[in-house]
């Protein structure tokens, strides 16, 4: 262990002289101030320019590979060149498969930087839902990575169109060793600019197939020169990412941060509560990215001399909710914690720079016109704005809850950016119209948020995990939250049911528990925390609950058992609305709710 890593360990919680909230700003700013004025420069040509000016300096780092800046502009170019040699044209897609690892970067970057667009898709999907993503995105040329052969030829009889199909350790690789690593002449390079479209990339939302958000060349470059600014990073960095590059924190957000101030980003191909504080070690990585769910497996692994053994000044990340957020900075000595909240398709963003617990940021005056957020009341049952008598929406009031939207225009117009989705229906479902004034148009996130009198925003809950029972607003999220303080519960999943004969939908959570998990206690910490409406009306105990690759939860399946014991056979307990307790769900006392005997 170095003598300098000793010491931070030794008085975890001393960052230093942090710079002040408005420098940490108009650094942000500075960074993205000429991506306006040059319009033909792309994110490849941030790497050229670093390439010249530390060329040996490590760019992205994974466990299998090195690549130093020199070494990725020259791989981007031989990307470029394979996608010219192959007649990608400027708007042709290519889908590419691959686990995390630094050609991955390369790969995009190259291939966008020379007009065409690149799919990124996940690496989980399997038949039916990997065949959708492909066939969204109707590609030229799929790049697939050899471990994943066999899934992608499962989906084959699925998919649309005939792609030419690369093994990325195969013919890929030697088509790209042949092309060689040149520059490309300016001749060569079509005419692209930050307008045009780099990446689709998925986003699920609350329900339906995945869509495909657009992803311009624009975006890329706001997002690595915001993130590089707030985190304060620079050549000497280095940010440790597990997170999945199809996604755009993990495959955007944090490695572009990185490279657009010419520090490292060190690659884990997937999350391991293992390896991460060994990794980040072993890197000497002073910046790592986060998202809450993996913030909270941390904290239920077992101590380690590694926890604290580590040089992080700062945790950058979107999810970490005020359960957790001091718990998990002072058992890892973490000195700041900057909390974002973005959309992958959305037009505005929020950052807590000011390390408020349980926010995740607020507008600042300066850029006020940049991130125009509001706030409107919503009929949770219908999902749908509440109007008053002029037809135009009603906004909350502070500390009141509803749906986040975000002007959609131009900055200079007091707008934010829309890009859309590449299906014009799913695209225009998302703008909401006529919102404070006739003819304006607001993104609806589909995300339940409060704001304090300070200004300051909180995210309640998605809009689809909400629900109204005996009358009032039901938020999952805070529920759940409430469930997994309670002792003995492992786990929890909070959603809505419906009740025979009933308006609206009943709470009820899926649990996991220890052995020491004791009903009688849940009950009680329960009515200490929520209102009795909040409080689940019923719970199934399970050994385990499913989550997708970001950790989160998958509802639906739970959702549609809902709570007939002659369809779950897990332990379901029913509350007494009386007294409070759980007592055993079984089929008699299932059929007295459902012929209204007994009311919930």
């Amino acid at each position: 262990m170095t003598t300098e890593r000793a010491d931070r360990s030794a008085d975890p919680l001393t960052p230093g002289r942090r710079p002040s909230t408005a420098k940490i700003w108009l650094k942000a700013i500075e960074l993205i101030s000429r991506i306006e004025a040059e319009p033909t420069r792309l994110f490849a040509d941030v790497i050229d320019d670093w390439s010249v000016r530390q060329p040996g300096r490590p760019a992205l780092i994974s466990n299998s590979e090195t690549l130093s800046y020199a070494a990725l502009s020259a791989r981007i170019n031989q990307y470029a060149g394979w996608a010219l040699a192959q007649g990608i044209a400027p708007g042709d897609t290519v889908a590419l498969m691959m686990p995390s690892r630094p050609d991955y970067l390369a790969a995009w970057l190259g291939i966008s930087r020379v007009g065409g667009v690149v799919a990124l898709i996940n690496t989980n999907l399997v038949g039916p839902s990997l065949a959708h993503c492909l066939n969204v995105a109707a590609p030229a040329h799929i790049i697939v990575a050899s471990e994943l052969q066999p899934a992608y030829a499962d989906a084959v009889p699925l998919i649309s169109g005939a792609p030419r199909v690369w093994n990325a350790g195969g013919d890929l690789a030697a088509a790209l060793a042949a092309i060689g690593s040149r520059p490309l002449e300016a001749t060569e390079r079509p005419a692209v600019t930050i307008n045009d479209r780099a990446l689709l990339i998925y986003t699920s939302g609350t329900t339906g197939l995945p869509k495909a958000a657009s992803i311009s060349h624009r975006r890329i470059l706001n997002w690595g020169g915001w993130f590089a600014g707030l985190t304060g990073a620079g050549p000497d960095d280095r940010l440790y990412d597990c997170l999945p590059v199809y996604h755009s924190v993990g495959g955007i957000v944090a490695p572009c941060s990185m490279l657009r101030a010419g520090g490292t980003a060190v690659l884990a191909e997937k999350f391991s509560a293992r390896q991460f504080w060994r990794d980040i070690v072993d890197h000497d990585c002073t910046l790592v990215q986060y998202i809450g769910e993996l913030c909270r497996y941390l904290l239920a692994a077992p101590p380690s001399d590694l926890d604290r053994a580590h040089r992080l000044r700062l945790a950058c990340g979107n999810g970490l909710r005020g359960d957790i957020w001091e718990a998990f900075q002072a058992r890892f000595a973490i000195p700041q914690v900057l909390e974002f909240y973005a959309a992958t398709e959305g037009n505005f963003s929020l950052y807590n720079v000011e390390g408020r617990v349980g926010s995740i940021g607020r507008v600042p005056s300066l850029l006020a016109h940049r991130f125009p957020a509001a706030i409107i009341q919503l009929d949770a049952d219908q999902r749908a704005p509440l109007r008053g008598p002029d037809g135009l929406c009603l906004p909350c009031a502070r500390g009141e809850v509803g749906e986040a939207v975000g002007r959609i225009g131009k900055a200079d117009d007091g707008g934010g950016r829309f890009e859309g989705y590449t299906d014009r229906a799913e695209t225009e479902k998302k703008i909401l119209r006529n919102v404070f004034a006739e003819g304006d148009a607001w993104f609806r996130t589909g995300d339940l948020m409060r704001q304090d009198e300070q200004g300051f925003f909180y995210f309640v809950d998605r809009v689809g995990d909400t629900f109204r029972w005996k009358g009032e607003n039901v938020a999952t999220g805070e529920v759940n939250d409430a469930i997994l303080q309670c002792p003995g519960v492992v786990g929890a999943s909070t959603y809505g049911v419906a009740v025979p004969g009933s308006d609206g939908r009943a709470g009820m959570a899926a649990l996991v528990v220890a052995e020491d998990f004791d009903l009688a206690r849940l009950s009680a910490e329960l009515a200490r925390r929520l209102p009795a409406y909040a409080q689940p009306v019923v719970l199934r105990l399970t050994p385990s609950l499913q989550s997708t690759e970001t950790f989160k939860q998958k509802k639906q399946q739970l959702m549609r058992d809902g709570f007939d014991p002659a369809i779950v056979s897990e332990p379901l307990y029913i509350r007494d609305a009386s007294t409070g307790a759980y007592r055993r769900l079984d089929a008699a006392i299932y059929a007295q709710i459902a012929s209204g005997e007994v009311r919930l």
